[in-house]
């Protein structure tokens, strides 16, 4: 039968994460730890899960603020179970959405620019969307 509780040592390992970043993760709220016996810091298995969900968000680029108020409606003394993690899933589908459709259109302007050669900051449509800001002058207006 598995332990109950991970030292942070071990929290880490299995995490793949520093012991200073969960340790940076519990002062911001998004885990919590207890104290055993000898008053070493321990953490239920439970917390493995919740870091590899901050894990996966943040690699998103969900701020750590919108991470932590998703994660502060989870229980705290019982496993989430699948219908908490879809509540979360489900918050952040239409953030995630639009990032995703910002991104690809950032990419193909990208793509288009390489290939255009034309330097111009008057007239890119990057940083200057029908050059309707022409009048601020040249330069990144958008970005």
């Amino acid at each position: 039968m598995p332990k109950k509780e991970l030292s942070v040592g071990e929290l880490s390992r299995r995490s793949g994460l520093p012991v200073s970043t969960l340790h940076f993760y519990e002062r911001r709220g998004l885990i919590a730890s207890e104290r055993n016996s000898g008053n070493h810091r321990v953490y239920r298995r439970e917390i493995l899960r919740r870091v590899t969900v901050i894990k996966v968000a943040q690699s998103a680029g969900i701020p750590l603020a919108e991470i932590a108020e998703a994660l502060s409606e989870l229980p705290r003394d019982t496993s989430p179970d699948t219908h908490h993690w879809e509540r979360i899933a489900e918050n952040w589908h239409d953030d995630l959405t639009q990032r995703i459709e910002l991104l690809t259109a950032l990419r193909d302007k990208l793509a288009m620019c390489i290939g255009c050669g034309c330097l111009s900051v008057q007239r890119c449509p990057l940083v200057n969307a029908d050059d309707q800001l022409a009048k601020d002058g040249p330069g990144a207006r958008l970005l």
